[in-house]
């Protein structure tokens, strides 16, 4: 049977599938519009268009990644596992999640919107996860 602390390379793997999925989602609907220029997005467009929320989740999900590949990759290399860990990597993946599907459906300048809270919730986890390592090699 497989123990939760060995979730943690599942909810990786679909962290990793997630950010392709937001990379696809962001190409393919910025790509559709007519005059598109690759790399390039209007300044023009703002929170009302899906291609400004879908380009912005992956450019915020791309600015979020280094820390959280970089603490889960620590974890592995030092061969921690533990439940704690697992929880916080599993609320972490959720929280992203969350935060995708609420900005590709939320349309707002509105700011904390109710992404935002997904967004704190990812992050406090992600300094829990770091804690966590802390104490492990202190």
């Amino acid at each position: 049977m497989i123990e939760f602390a060995d979730t943690v390379y599942l909810a990786f793997y679909l962290y990793l599938v997630m950010v392709l999925i937001q990379w696809g989602v962001a190409s393919i609907s910025k790509a559709n519009q007519p005059n598109s220029v690759p790399g390039k997005i209007s300044s023009d467009l703002s929170h009302e268009s899906f291609v400004f929320r879908s380009h912005r989740t992956f450019q915020n999900t791309l600015e979020n990644s280094l820390l959280f590949v970089g603490t889960v990759l620590f974890a592995f290399i030092l061969n921690y596992q533990g439940a704690l860990f697992a929880i916080a990597v599993w609320v972490y993946l959720v929280a992203r999640i969350l935060h995708m599907i609420l900005y590709y459906g939320i349309a707002t300048e509105k700011n904390p919107s109710p992404r935002s809270y997904f967004f704190l919730i990812g992050l406090a986890a992600n300094v829990f996860m770091l804690i966590l390592i802390g104490i492990r090699i202190i």
